[in-house]
């Protein structure tokens, strides 16, 4: 029990309370817990709309909902069964907790969406290219997709994560920190990416392209989806056809998604139809980015031990 606490302490500073196996909750069979954050668009959809309630009534299962900042201490709730699912979390997210030796399984992904994260400098920013970053304070949310996206980024630049001072910030703080000069980039992902350039004119440096894929993934616990295979059919059914309508009806997507964050409905629709929304079953073959991003952070002592990125278990649904 020790060494996982330590694991997931070390690799992304998270609290020791949430990493006891069991210490939550003890999960209810007629209830589904859901840990989701403001990113999780297909998430707040179904949520604003109880749709998945209503799909899950017939087996009398209810569903509640848990907010958090970011990926990692969704994960964190995961392990310790105090949530059951987590909507979409980045790439990098599923690392760290297999760092952790957390008990958690793959559900579903979202197809590729490389230029749904950047790295952003300020309009009058001097910085015209990764290089320039050399030296420089950047704002990034520890083990977020965009964490491995700057250091893919310094990479091809052939700079270490040494080379520059990371800021670790929520995606809030991050832009603030930008927005006042205390940082010189932010490292971002949609819908943030989009607000910050519509709102602030924050300038691209480099997106995920030719560097990160960027799928984002959704887990379970390992326990319930034993228990709840049946559960997690009808969330993955829901999934795939609220992914489906957004890409459909991308003017309505935009204007009910821009009343739930509170945002102009442009910026939601710049920030969709960068991401794919494309729901799809896990395959170990599309697995294959894991297992370099988890080479990757364990190279730069990102990560306390090496990862296999393959012996993370994979649901699948039914036939589709």
């Amino acid at each position: 029990m020790i060494h996982r606490r330590q694991a997931l302490r070390a690799a992304a500073g998270l609290s020791l309370l949430a990493l006891v196996p069991g210490a939550g909750r003890a999960a209810d069979a007629d209830k589904l817990r859901i840990g989701f954050q403001k990113s999780s668009t297909l998430i707040a959809l179904l949520k604003e709309d109880a749709a998945l309630e209503k799909a899950l009534a017939p087996l009398n299962v209810t569903v509640s909902w848990h907010e958090f900042t970011s990926g990692l201490p969704i994960m964190e709730a995961l392990n310790a069964g105090q949530i059951d699912v987590s909507a979409d979390v980045a790439d990098t997210v599923p690392i760290f907790a297999q760092a952790a030796r957390a008990r958690i399984i793959y559900v579903a992904q979202e197809a590729a969406s490389p230029t749904a994260q950047a790295i952003l400098v300020a309009a009058d920013s001097p910085i015209r290219s990764v290089a320039d970053l050399k030296g420089r304070k950047v704002a990034v949310t520890k083990g977020a997709g965009s964490h491995y996206l700057l250091l893919a980024a310094l990479t091809s630049e052939k700079l270490s994560f040494k080379a520059i001072q990371p800021a670790y910030l929520t995606p809030s703080d991050g832009r603030a920190a930008l927005a006042s000069g205390s940082v010189e980039a932010w490292v971002a992902w949609d819908p943030f990416l989009s607000a910050a350039e519509r709102q602030t004119g924050a300038r691209t440096l480099r997106d995920g392209t030719g560097l990160s894929q960027y799928k984002r993934y959704y887990l379970a616990g390992a326990d319930y989806a034993t228990r709840r295979a049946d559960v997690l059919a009808i969330l993955f059914g829901k999934l795939r056809e609220t992914g489906a309508w957004v890409k459909a009806d991308p003017e309505a997507a935009a204007a009910r998604l821009g009343a739930l964050w509170k945002l102009d409905p442009a910026i939601v629709a710049q920030a969709n139809a960068r991401r794919s929304y494309a729901v799809e079953p896990v395959t170990r073959a599309g697995l294959s980015e894991q297992q370099t991003i988890a080479d990757a952070f364990r190279a730069e002592g990102l990560l306390p031990r090496p990862v296999d990125a393959a012996a993370l278990p994979i649901w699948a649904p039914p036939a589709l």
